[in-house]
């Protein structure tokens, strides 16, 4: 499986800057760097309490447009911050950039690869994801890759093949077979659609905020509760639970079985480009093959 996909479009701090002063001038003489770079999307720190957050390819500027039109609502009833855009710039032919672009907070604090959650973070990441999973209107969006069921993606096993994972094959198999078996979610709810390592921010132990919405989209809240076995490292999965709430059985099935969709392709992708996220990858499919 090919790694992180090539930008359609190169952004450089010169860029970044002309565009502001375009368009959000009283803003372009603050400090700029980049603090990260995604699949998707790049985010440019701006002065200390701002960032910038550029598509870097044509579905980032769609999944981009999710978060502009219905990150806002979803953001005031969470017990976490989001980075709701606070300004929008547009594309500029001038420039050579063709995408809509935000202005949005910055949060300080440490992802969750670097920094682990508390059993406190813990619980306040399964409320976070609770508050989220409220039944989603007909016009939310719909991903093609987080809004459909399991059964629908490619068997997580036939994507470890390509790796060198495969100690566990038989847990993982038990783990996907009964997620498939198991029965579907009742209601279509909002999920955040990628709550992984890098998209969760953390302070002191303590969940900051929930970063990079751009899947947000109508679907099974199982998605989002991959993160048990993805996010936490094997520690505070009760600390977790009790945040959330109830969690049946069929739910809990098919919540593994996303953590064994996510975790298989990111190995599969990421094995020799990043081992850092090969490693945590790794660690999640160990712990769901012990689940």
């Amino acid at each position: 499986m090919a790694g992180v996909p090539p930008a359609e479009v190169r952004i450089d701090e010169r860029m970044v800057r002309a565009l502001l002063r375009e368009q959000h001038p009283d803003l372009a003489g603050l400090p700029l760097r980049l603090a990260a770079a995604g699949w998707d999307n790049e985010t440019w720190r701006l002065g200390q309490e701002l960032a910038v957050r550029l598509p870097r390819r044509a579905l980032g500027a769609t999944l981009l447009e999710h978060e502009r039109r219905w990150l806002p609502d979803i953001a005031d009833r969470l017990p976490a911050a989001v980075p709701a855009p606070l300004r929008t710039g547009h594309g500029s032919e001038d420039l050579g950039y063709p995408w809509n672009w935000h202005v949005v907070p910055w949060f300080e604090g440490a992802t969750a690869d670097r920094e682990r959650l508390s059993a406190l973070g813990a619980q306040r990441l399964g409320t976070a994801l609770r508050a989220v999973h409220r039944p989603a209107p007909p016009a939310a969006p719909v991903n093609p890759w987080r809004s459909c069921a399991l059964h629908e993606r490619d068997p997580p096993l036939n994507v470890l093949a390509s790796t060198g994972y495969a100690a566990h094959a038989p847990g993982l198999r038990a783990v996907w077979e009964a997620a498939l078996a198991a029965d579907p979610a009742p209601v279509r709810v909002w999920v955040h659609g990628d709550v992984h390592v890098r998209n969760v921010l953390v302070r002191d132990g303590d969940l900051v905020a929930l970063l990079d919405w751009g899947d947000l989209c109508a679907g099974d809240p199982a998605v989002d509760l991959g993160a048990r076995w993805t996010v936490l490292d094997g520690t505070h999965a009760q600390a977790f639970h009790e945040g959330y709430g109830p969690v049946d059985e069929h739910l809990e099935a098919r919540a593994r079985g996303w953590a064994l969709v996510f975790s298989s392709i990111v190995l599969a992708a990421l094995e020799h480009d990043d081992p850092t996220w090969a490693a945590l990858a790794r660690a999640s499919l160990d712990r769901l093959a012990a689940s």
